[in-house]
């Protein structure tokens, strides 16, 4: 008797597991949980959406099907979305799925980067991968991860007789906030662009439905985070832009199109596995440039030694105009120009000096011609290559070189290897504009081609950052940013846009902006040219770029003569170009930012503000035990006049030191914090 009440109670449970387990995948939402609990990512297909209810689905009506959601610190941070991709021939890949399967791991493991913001790289997520099929028996995957300083998701179109060879057209991916959220939009003139504009600040539900927006594209949501939105691992796929969706507070997915061929972004042989969508998610803006997430999401590195790629400081011949005052013969692009510069590298123990436009042979129209298709095989007359590469040997220099993409694209089998014969140690890559799915697949042939031969790559022109340089960190850095260059010819590049570029672009990677201009100016003196320019801000403002901006490969722009006896120049001569460590202390996008780095035992802070004059207070907690010394470089009493004028001072600080800094109009901060000499 009692084994039968045993055998008939296990019987009911075991029907119980099986009816529970037979109902979860058409059900149950996808639950995935950042390590320290605090992110929590929901995904439904068309049963779980229904049963749940969905607050988006009343908003814009559509189909059931896939959706997600996400919450932090408990509360509802991302409203449901909806997910899918439409696919030429094809119904719309997405309503009426059913969940089929899941499967869950967890990853926790460090990994060491050449250079970066941080030397090492904790990987710490949780994952699910989730596979749907719709009533036609199409099928797709998503895989979901989620870290304690963000989300990420992506599609898988598995192989299957439905969908070998596909043309997707567009994605159905959303993002919708719980808020009206305060936005950061980069508003592009189209899918051909530079990525060269100021940033604006717009309510969600204020955003322009013909907007096309870069991103990453920053947000608050006042009480309940701050969340970007951007994506990882663009490989054989269309780069991603927003554009304001249907709901009052969503924005959609929008893929560059193919440029051969009409209304198609991508064409695939299945399997295809789309780029990382990525919501980084913080308590304040600052948490997210602190974050790896970017890098995290890309594959590990392709080269076996990266010994030769190194990071540094570069003279830079293009920006002042090829300003050489105290030289007696005519500058230019030609030898003694070059040498010139090469000097001032050396002298100044800057490891690279970049050769820019001019210096190859093609049939230009004029100096300011950039776009003629170069023989980057082939030196101009005017420059003896051989003699600047032996002279820089002798100095302690390497040579970057500058070339037109279409010059890459056509010589660069040949080029790559004669560049490595000649010693140079990098390649300046300029005026892609653009990231359809062909130019996606150039820049990674560009960095495969590039780490064979030990060339690092700077992409100019060039599209938003995406983590590539984790697989191939010979690609330092890119352009991508409206950065000083914009000083030449406009009074666009502001302290509120430097205030602005730490949260906004600079969340995706690293950027060649530029800095080092000492030419410094207030609005009222500023005036654009194109020979030894001035730029906007104060002295101090611009040493505190050097720490602010994230930069391997960092241009000290000014002409040389303009650094001679500068006390302020020894903070560009002294600061690194990669790092250990970063902490943001605080700042808001437009506003100010105050931000330390480590370098072994050393310590850098900068601080900026925008046009308004500001006190901050820097708590130095991040130091170590013992005394050290910061030498501090501020704005002068009169900065916001006459805006080179800064001050020098030194300070015995420990960790318990919280100092105050003042900013002038314009102004900033700049300090070197080192452990006392014993």
């Amino acid at each position: 008797m009692n084994y039968l009440r045993i055998t008939f109670s296990c019987l009911l449970a075991f029907f119980a597991v099986a009816a529970v387990t037979a109902q979860a995948p058409d059900s149950v939402p996808v639950k995935v949980t950042s390590p320290n609990g605090q992110i929590v990512f929901l995904l439904f297909d068309a049963q779980a959406a229904k049963e749940t209810g969905d607050r988006a689905a009343f908003e814009k009506p559509a189909p059931a099907g896939l959706r997600y959601a996400v919450e932090f610190h408990g509360k509802q941070l991302m409203d449901k979305a909806g997910l899918g991709l439409e696919i030429a021939g094809q119904p719309v890949l997405g309503p009426g799925m059913r969940k089929t399967g899941e499967q869950v791991n967890s990853v926790d493991e460090s990994y060491a980067i050449p250079v970066g913001k941080t030397s090492t790289v904790r990987d710490h997520y949780n994952a699910a991968r989730a596979d749907f099929e719709d009533a036609a028996g199409r099928r797709l995957t998503i895989e979901v991860r989620v870290f304690d300083d963000g989300a990420a998701f992506r599609y898988i179109v598995p192989d299957q007789p439905a969908l070998k060879q596909i043309k997707i057209a567009h994605e159905l991916t959303e993002f919708t906030y719980v808020k009206d959220a305060i936005t950061y939009p980069l508003i592009l003139d189209g899918f051909q662009s530079s990525w060269e504009d100021e940033y604006q600040q717009r309510m969600v539900g204020g955003l322009h439905p013909d907007w096309l927006i870069g991103m990453p594209l920053l947000a608050e949501e006042p009480g309940l985070g701050w969340v970007a939105i951007t994506e990882a691992n663009i490989d054989n796929y269309a780069g991603m832009y927003l554009r304001k969706g249907e709901g009052r507070k969503s924005v959609r997915g929008e893929l560059s199109p193919r440029v051969d061929e009409l209304g198609v972004a991508v064409e695939a042989t299945t399997p295809v596995t789309t780029p990382w969508r990525v919501l980084m998610i913080g308590d304040e803006p600052g948490r997210l440039i602190e974050s790896n997430i970017i890098l995290n999401l890309n594959p590990p590195s392709k080269i076996a030694d990266t010994s030769w790629i190194r990071a540094g400081k570069s003279a830079w011949d293009w920006w002042s105009g090829q300003a050489a005052p105290s030289v007696t013969f005519k500058t230019g692009m030609n030898t003694a120009t070059m040498k010139h510069y090469i000097d001032f590298a050396s002298a100044s123990g800057f490891p690279y000096m970049l050769i820019d436009a001019g210096w190859a042979v093609a049939p230009r129209t004029g100096p300011e011609d950039y776009t003629a298709l170069a023989d980057i095989t082939k030196v101009d007359p005017e420059v003896d290559m051989p003699e600047l590469i032996s002279y820089a040997k002798q100095k302690n220099v390497k040579i970057w070189l500058w070339s037109h993409w279409t010059s890459v694209d056509k010589y660069m089998d040949q080029a790559f290897p004669l560049f490595e014969k000649w010693g140079i140690a990098g390649v300046k890559i300029d005026f892609m504009n653009r990231d359809d799915q062909w130019m996606v697949g150039f820049y990674h042939r560009v960095v495969e081609s590039a780490a064979t031969h030990h060339l690092m790559i700077d992409f100019h022109g060039a599209y938003k950052p995406d983590g590539l340089r984790r697989t191939y960190p010979n690609l330092i850095t890119r352009e991508g940013v409206m950065g000083k260059e914009y000083s030449k010819w406009s009074a666009r590049v502001t302290p509120t846009h430097n205030t602005t570029l730490p949260f906004t672009r600079m969340l995706a990677g690293p950027m060649d902006y530029t800095p080092g201009g000492f030419g410094n100016s207030n609005l009222e003196k500023f005036v654009p040219r194109n020979y030894m320019p001035m730029v906007l801000g104060t002295r101090a403002h611009e040493l505190a770029l050097f720490v602010v901006f994230e930069g391997p490969f960092q241009m000290v722009a000014d002409y040389p003569e303009h650094y001679q006896g500068q006390k302020d120049f020894d903070f560009i001569k002294q600061v690194p170009a990669t790092w250990d460590e970063v902490r943001v202390l605080s700042g808001r996008p437009m506003e100010n930012i105050t931000l330390a780095r480590r370098s072994g035992k050393d310590w850098y802070v900068g601080s900026l503000t925008n046009w308004d004059e500001r006190n901050v207070k820097v708590p130095l907690s991040f130091l170590g035990e013992g005394e050290y010394v910061a030498e501090i470089y501020a704005d002068a009493p009169d900065a916001a006049k006459e805006a080179t004028h800064a001050t020098f001072s030194t300070k015995t600080v420990n960790r318990n030191t919280v100092l105050d800094v003042h900013m002038v109009s314009g102004g900033g901060n700049a300090i070197w914090i080192h452990p006392v000499a014993h």
